[in-house]
């Protein structure tokens, strides 16, 4: 039996710590190196207004934001912002479609960045030890190693990540509590005075809140890890594992505020924190919580495309389920695509402190996407209390605006690239949405009344030749009540298509993760029937067996013949023949469409091409499977006049009949 990772428990702890709190757990390696521009200035303002908005950043967006607020607005258990948006789309507000796809393009460019810079900034710490030391074929070679395990599933992942986590997580504290205690006057940077006075008084002091901001990076995943393991697990370890980052940046401030401290070559803030007998440890430890720190991008990444893909922002997807819970996934193209672009992004920037710019500033955007749409749900659902939410948002929301223009300004030092990665990643998931609005201005179902007339007549011309002996048409119809107007264009409007049995064959998904269940639905006897097929999450998708299986029961029940239309062979084979029509829709030639809607139909189909194809997606033998295109019509279709140029051949045949008499 598998572990319910949803329920508090120890074992469900130890795997949220391993899951959750990986990119947040390792920002300690360079928050405090951006603060002080590399290790060149530790001035007693900037290192307590620093330390001290990183304290309050963690209180007021990590806790109370994410773990108080957001951990309780989840969607059926699954967290993120898909997530709020499907709760928000259900109550019909349209315009949260906007901040949603805006929030899931910035976290999609911050998956390109996350696992580059936490890798990168741990194993760099080798030069500490030996400076020509070539570290980018080692953070290549971890980072095909992280992506090529998620197949395995975050379960497994969080067994054996959770344990290095909670060592890493000690070691964190440890290293705080040997600099603390040489010198403590840090600990009154829990006085705001100190956030305050680096903004307003500290000479470039709002710049730094750029660098600050790296210290929350990985407090989206507390929100979309949760489908993976529930909110008493993620509350119960932040209580205790924040108390350890917190320790940790309190000593690193400590150390920068001792007298003549320099940081020497290659060293960094957080390696010079180590005791030089613990400084191999310390590089395997940190690489191996940096990995960790990946995981959980990775795994808030699957969960944010899964939840796309169920509300149709993005095609059909493989995704596998390597355990029996639901919200443990792996989606393997989005897996190798974030391996790709990880590895770009290492070729590009080369180091860590390189990474630095362009890090937070699209992760910013989307807590601020995050926070619209919390606020606005919490309104909607405590109406007694709204402007009580609003004054609490309004908070985070000036907090999140202020971050963000401070991080503005690594535009031109690298910031760029993230702007055009989640600007590129917008627009596509916006052509999507577009032209799935445009597709749905069809009628898109017929009523199954008028269905049936055309179905008897084509079934009684003789004049027509049998197509197959059971032709299957997958229908998105959740009723035997009506037919999708493409099945319907497809039977009729062209060469009526005529077999011994018509099947309507509808996949219904269900939570549980085994188990096939169907129901048959008589719309003409012995000729025509609707198949509901309900699969288990983690059954595999085959249809064609299942839908010869339901046929040979029908069989011996009396219900069909089973026998084959086609004389010829009729009682040579033992099963009669199937074949399976999959259609897809195609913007008919004729429609008027502008120049933004050829571009939404532009971008559907490049996004269609990401997906699985129809024989693969049912899980169908390639050869009795036919793949067809139907034109629709989605706007108002040209009009132009046509003239005819013709020759009244009557009248030259008179002028000869009369020249002839001559």
């Amino acid at each position: 039996m598998s572990l319910n990772t949803h329920k508090a428990s120890v074992a469900g702890v130890l795997i949220t710590i391993g899951i959750v709190f990986g990119d947040i757990g390792t920002s300690p390696l360079y928050v405090f190196q951006a603060i002080t521009s590399n290790g060149t200035n530790f001035s007693r303002d900037l290192i307590m207004g620093g330390l001290s908005c990183v304290i309050w950043t963690l209180i007021l967006l990590a806790t109370i934001k994410y773990i108080y607020f957001a951990l309780n607005a989840d969607n059926k258990g699954e967290g993120g912002i898909f997530a709020l948006f499907a709760l928000l789309k259900a109550k019909r507000i349209q315009w949260v479609i906007i901040p949603a796809l805006i929030g899931c393009a910035t976290l999609l460019a911050d998956g390109f960045i996350t696992p580059a810079i936490s890798i990168s900034s741990a194993v760099e710490g080798i030069n500490n030890v030996n400076p020509d030391f070539p570290v980018l074929p080692v953070i290549f070679g971890i980072i095909f190693a992280l992506f090529a395990v998620q197949q395995f599933g975050t379960s497994a992942i969080g067994k054996a990540f959770g344990p290095v986590m909670l060592v890493w997580f000690a070691f964190l504290g440890y290293l705080g509590v040997i600099n603390i205690s040489k010198n403590p006057e840090v600990l009154g940077a829990f006085n705001p005075y100190w956030a305050y006075n680096l903004i307003f008084n500290v000479d470039g002091g709002f710049w730094v809140l750029g660098a600050v901001f790296l210290c929350t990076t990985g407090a989206e995943a507390l929100y979309s890890d949760l489908g993976h393991c529930g909110k008493y697990n993620i509350r119960i370890s932040w209580s205790v594992m924040s108390i350890f980052l917190v320790i940790n940046y309190l000593g690193q401030s400590a150390l920068c505020l001792t007298d003549g401290f320099q940081l020497k070559a290659h060293q960094t803030i957080f390696y010079a924190m180590v005791p030089k007998d613990m400084l191999y440890f310390a590089i395997a430890i940190a690489t191996a919580a940096t990995i960790i720190a990946s995981q959980a991008l990775i795994t808030g990444v699957f969960t944010l495309m899964n939840e796309a893909i169920k509300l149709n922002l993005w095609t059909n997807l493989k995704v596998k389920y390597p355990t029996d819970h639901q919200g443990q996934i792996y989606i393997p193209f989005i897996n190798w695509v974030l391996m790709l672009g990880c590895l770009l992004v290492i070729v590009i920037f080369k180091k860590s402190s390189a990474m630095e710019a362009s890090y937070g500033l699209a992760i910013t955007i989307n807590m601020v996407m995050t926070s619209l749409l919390l606020c606005y749900l919490l309104m909607l659902r405590h109406k007694k209390t709204r402007l009580l939410y609003v004054g609490i948002f309004t908070v985070f929301i000036i907090i999140e605006g202020i971050f963000l223009l401070s991080n503005l300004g690594k535009i031109l030092h690298g910031g760029a690239f993230t702007l055009v990665l989640s600007l590129g990643f917008f627009l596509i998931l916006f052509l999507y949405y577009k032209a799935r609005q445009l597709r749905k201005s069809i009628t898109e179902y017929i009523p199954m009344k008028k269905v049936i007339p055309l179905l008897n007549a084509v079934k009684e011309d003789p004049g027509l030749q049998y197509e197959a002996s059971n032709l299957v048409y997958p229908t998105r119809s959740q009723t035997p009540n009506k037919l999708d107007s493409t099945v319907y264009f497809s039977l009729f409007k062209k060469r009526p298509r005529k077999a011994g049995v018509v099947w309507f064959l509808h996949l219904d998904i269900i939570s549980d993760p085994w188990g096939v269940h169907y129901t048959v639905n008589e719309v003409i006897d012995k000729y025509c029937y609707y198949v509901t097929l309900q699969l288990g999450f983690k059954e595999e998708h085959r249809i064609e067996y299942m839908m010869r299986k339901i046929q040979r029961k029908m069989v011996e029940k009396g219900e069909l013949t089973g026998e084959s239309v086609f004389e010829s062979v009729r009682g040579q084979f033992e099963e009669a023949d199937f074949k399976f029509i999959v259609l897809n829709s195609r913007v008919a030639t004729d429609n008027k469409l502008t120049a933004f809607q050829n571009m939404c139909v532009k971008g559907y189909r490049f996004v269609k091409a990401t997906g699985l194809k129809p024989a693969e997606d049912f899980g169908l033998d390639k050869t009795n499977v036919m793949v067809e295109y139907i034109p629709i019509s989605v706007t108002k279709q040209y009009e132009q006049e046509i003239i005819e140029d013709y020759e009244d051949y009557s009248r030259k045949e008179s002028v000869r009949l009369t020249r002839g008499e001559k």
